[in-house]
């Protein structure tokens, strides 16, 4: 039996199905099937689809602005800045650039630039010289959540961190922070080398 409907044409199939996954005395079933078929082709297309540059969405449904990809290439191509953190903005539901450090910039003014009670992700470049004199360089990933944050906020950028820093082409070492001791300049040098 075929029923137009706004949507399109309405097909329904009934009588009894042999369904194979369902224990057997159930396998026989007598129900109906309905089949939807739209009568014009702008019901088939992705509603989405006209939005061909739409940003693309972790599990947390957090984007990641492309001004943090471009600054990020910035520190470690051409070393333009210090350190770059970034903040999620839970209105627009992406990831953006919320401070960048000029490369004379020291440790002290990146830990500064974290906000003591909000989550931050972070990068930070740092310099150091290895036992043979090497002058060499490492860039971190700092994921900032420290204990007087809100927790919706923690779970936001708990969710989103994966995504984020997997957009971050090239970061060498990883720390995850709740107050500051954990990510002391004397825990970025043990990591360095």
């Amino acid at each position: 039996m075929d029923i137009k409907s706004p949507l399109g044409r309405v097909t329904e199939i009934k009588g009894p199905f042999n369904i194979p996954f369902l224990p057997p005395r159930h396998r026989r079933s007598s129900l109906s099937i309905y089949i939807f078929s739209s009568s014009s082709s702008s019901v088939d297309r992705d509603p989405l689809s006209s939005f061909p540059n739409k940003p693309k969405r972790d599990a947390s449904g957090m984007a990641v602005h492309d001004e943090c990809k471009l600054k990020f290439l910035e520190l470690k191509a051409k070393r333009t800045y210090r350190f770059i953190v970034f903040k999620i903005e839970e209105k627009q539901k992406q990831v953006i650039v919320e401070k960048l450090g000029e490369p004379a910039q020291s440790y002290e003014d990146f830990a500064k630039s974290l906000p003591a009670d909000e989550c931050r992700y972070a990068v930070y470049d740092f310099d150091f010289l290895t036992p043979e004199n090497v002058q060499k360089s490492r860039i971190f990933f700092i994921a900032w959540s420290p204990d007087t944050s809100r927790v919706r906020s923690k779970m936001i950028y708990a969710s989103s961190k994966d995504r984020f820093k997997r957009e971050l082409d090239g970061i060498q070492v990883e720390l995850q922070a709740t107050d500051p001791t954990e990510m002391g300049l004397d825990v970025i040098k043990s990591r360095a080398s």
